[in-house]
């Protein structure tokens, strides 16, 4: 194979659509535009949403501003690869996490979720458990102990 020999592939090179060149083009005079009003302007045309003067659909549905949800925890949320940073044996509870900065400091719950990998046993002191963090954890030896609402 010569490099005079090289071409694109069947379809890969589309002419660009040249508007208003005359009659050949199929584009002519009005280049596809339509024949008057605000479109056929320059520099004219509608908004996105706009229904032509009526009340447009996002006008007209409620909306949920400020709604609020009753009773609604902000999780704090650690993978089980990120404890692999304490030694054995600790007992891992929100208020260590909130103090070591893994979590924000305004979790008011916790959360372990089971990317990563553990390969020191721990006990962890959450709200919530994924199956695979359990299982995770269970596997090395650490405890995982589910805090009971009061």
């Amino acid at each position: 194979m010569k490099l005079e020999d090289l071409r694109p592939a069947i379809g890969s090179k589309k002419r660009r659509k040249r508007k208003a060149r005359g009659f050949a083009s199929g584009h002519g005079k009005t280049s596809c535009r339509g024949n008057n009003g605000q479109g056929q302007r320059s520099g004219g045309g509608v908004r996105p949403g706009f229904e032509g003067g009526q009340m447009p659909l996002y006008m007209r549905s409620n909306k949920k501003k400020y709604f609020h949800v009753a009773h609604r925890l902000n999780y704090g949320i650690v993978n089980v690869g990120d404890l692999c940073r304490y030694p054995a044996g600790t007992e891992i509870t929100l208020n260590l996490l909130i103090k070591d900065r893994i979590v924000d400091k305004h979790s008011e719950a916790l959360r372990i979720l089971g990317n990563g990998t553990l390969d020191i046993s721990l006990t962890i002191h959450a709200d919530h458990f994924t199956q695979t963090a359990k299982q995770k954890i269970e596997e090395v030896g650490g405890k995982a102990l589910v805090i009971e609402e009061a």
